[in-house]
């Protein structure tokens, strides 16, 4: 995946709930727009990191090989701005899986103050139809620091 907004995982409990951290470079080209002198994060891009945190959570109690894709976002809020260079935390926890959805609540917080959270519904797509690892990579490495 050439977008990873995950740098690693610190936390998880199988299709349950996951605890994931990024730092958001400040050489991205991004920031030179959004704002010149006063560098936030979109919420956008806030919004598919928590997604693919999301994913990752879903996707570690998967045994059929798929991907969780997001496809709708509920209730998304931002309370505060997210500087680049920032060590964020994001935190998931499922509300409800089935064999084709899921809806997982997301929070996103930095030194303990909540910058943003939202409901986001995923759903499955096989790995191979879509080109990707039978496992991510980011997932393997956890799993294998772990024993998982």
């Amino acid at each position: 995946m050439r977008f990873r907004f995950v740098d690693k995982i610190v936390d998880l409990e199988a299709g349950k709930n996951i605890h994931c951290q990024y730092t958001w470079p400040e050489n991205l080209d991004i920031f030179q727009d959004h704002f010149p002198g006063f560098p936030i994060v979109p919420g956008v891009l806030l919004t598919e990191m928590m997604g693919q945190s999301s994913a990752l959570c879903l996707e570690s109690a998967q045994s059929d090989l798929a991907s969780a894709m997001l496809i709708q976002i509920k209730n998304a809020t931002f309370r505060h701005w997210v500087r680049p260079g920032v060590l964020l935390d994001i935190y998931a926890d499922v509300l409800s899986a089935q064999a084709k959805l899921a809806r997982v609540k997301v929070l996103t917080k930095s030194e303990g103050s909540l910058k943003a959270s939202a409901e986001l519904v995923l759903t499955f797509e096989a790995n191979d139809k879509l080109g990707l690892p039978e496992v991510d990579p980011i997932l393997a490495t956890y799993l294998a620091q772990t024993g998982g």
